[in-house]
């Protein structure tokens, strides 16, 4: 990681100068811990709490560079709390996509099913999560943009990160494999996986044509696809298995191809297999944890979302 390390550093001062903006900022460093707003009522000379209750209902505070908007959201000895002058951005509201953190670099979101990561091709118009964000992020400034550094398919709902700035999304995606430390997606599959636990290793080539990719156990000149599996649970009769994958790779469609090589494909998954109507009307794939090193802080972020209350449900369904 030393080479991304050196590369970050540069790539901050490029990303840093380009996203400076015109609001005055006033920043303090804590020396004990406190709430965000006992430590504001300390700082800020005189303001009342319903003054400061507004500029975090107005995303005008940050702890660390992450907006905070709870009054007792926590602040630690060391943190920098930062006040920016002027309404912020106001807090995205959409039915298919929640911020999940927010920086002056990066915003991590989780995506509902439905929606796809970019648009398909030049000129449409379709809603996407990149057009969501992008309104967003205009909002504060007319001249913001976001970058997509990875994807989920349109069917698979879960964790995505965009860049701020093209120079940051060409820094991840170039060194995307070494800065991401773990990736875990949730299936609901068809059948149960034997042996319940384990690696899928083999080659995976795409025709273009159909944009259907194919699995071989031997190397065929394809990219190599690795992704270790658990079953967490399964139906009484096996007819359904939720299970955890963890990614050693990212290649397209690589989860949904490696379950159906075993015979266990996603549930609604019909390009790659299924067989039945999927009982949660849905591809059943959620991409539920990422982690990974922060390109500018170095710092590792985790963040997590629950299983889908959907996928869950199929194990409670009693038998009429």
């Amino acid at each position: 990681m030393y080479l991304c390390s050196v590369l970050a550093k540069q790539y901050t001062h490029m990303a840093t100068g380009k996203m400076r903006n015109t609001h005055k900022e006033t920043s303090f460093i804590a020396r004990e811990e406190s709430d965000i707003m006992n430590f504001l009522l300390q700082k800020m000379g005189g303001m009342t709490r319903n003054a400061i209750k507004a500029l975090l209902a107005h995303r005008q505070v940050q702890v660390n560079g992450q907006v905070v908007t709870h009054f007792m959201s926590p602040v630690k000895e060391g943190d920098k709390v930062t006040v920016v002058s002027g309404k912020g951005k106001k807090e995205l509201n959409h039915p298919k996509v929640r911020i999940v953190y927010e920086d002056d670099y990066l915003i991590v979101v989780d995506k509902k099913v439905g929606l796809l990561t970019v648009p398909t091709f030049a000129g449409s118009t379709e809603t996407t999560c990149y057009s969501i964000l992008r309104q967003y992020v205009r909002q504060a400034d007319p001249r913001a943009g976001v970058f997509v550094v990875h994807r989920l398919d349109r069917e698979t709902s879960g964790l995505l990160v965009f860049a701020k700035s093209a120079d940051l999304q060409e820094y991840m995606r170039t060194y995307w494999r070494q800065l991401v430390t773990k990736r875990t997606y949730i299936a609901l599959a068809e059948g149960k996986p034997e042996p319940t636990e384990g690696k899928i290793t083999t080659w995976l080539t795409e025709d273009k044509r159909t944009t259907r990719v194919y699995s071989s156990d031997t190397d065929n000149g394809g990219k190599i696809a690795i992704t270790n599996y658990k079953t967490l649970k399964a139906t009484a009769e096996d007819t359904y298995s939720l299970l955890e994958l963890n990614l050693e790779t990212g290649r397209t469609n690589q989860i949904r191809v490696h379950l159906a090589s075993r015979g266990c494909p996603v549930a609604g998954d019909r390009k790659y297999g299924s067989g039945k109507v999927s009982p949660i009307d849905r591809l059943a794939l959620h991409a539920q944890v990422l982690e990974f090193t922060h390109p500018v802080t170095e710092q590792k972020v985790h963040f997590e979302t629950p299983v889908p209350k959907d996928f869950l449900r199929v194990f409670h369904e009693k038998k009429g």
